[in-house]
């Protein structure tokens, strides 16, 4: 059954937000990427920034899985996901931060270094797509 024009708006007004967010914010970490290790200690180091910082994520997650659960397209299983990966790190940042925290000090140690780097740079790659698809691409005609 092809989607309906209102939930391909839906994903094209999703990715018009998500798409430059997910290109700036990874692209600014993989030229600090040197930096990370001071910064993410610091976050690790306030508790309530932790907590609060939890809360966001988790907030952001369920208003995409709320707004946005379509399968339709790539960029709209995509979206989907996304809202499902910010929902779940949230809950973790907010129940389990030592688990954020562990894994940040591993992903610091000089042998894990060039991994550390996949991660932001598959955020980016997926904020590139979400920028074409919402502000580039054709938008959906109307039936």
């Amino acid at each position: 059954m092809p989607a309906t024009l209102e939930a391909r708006l839906r994903t094209r007004t999703f990715a018009r937000v998500f798409g430059p967010f997910l290109t700036i914010v990874p692209t600014v970490v993989l030229f600090r990427m040197r930096a990370m290790g001071v910064l993410v200690s610091s976050f690790f180091g306030n508790p309530a920034v932790v907590w609060m910082m939890g809360a966001l994520v988790l907030m952001s997650g369920l208003l995409i899985i709320a707004f946005h659960q379509y399968w339709h397209s790539v960029s709209a299983v995509l979206l989907s996901l996304l809202g499902w990966f910010f929902a779940l790190r949230g809950l973790v940042l907010l129940a389990a931060p030592e688990l954020y925290s562990k894994s940040a000090a591993a992903f610091s140690t000089r042998n894990m270094t060039r991994v550390a780097y996949a991660f932001p740079a598959f955020m980016l790659s997926i904020g590139i797509w979400f920028t074409y698809t919402g502000w580039i691409a054709k938008p959906p005609a109307h039936p």
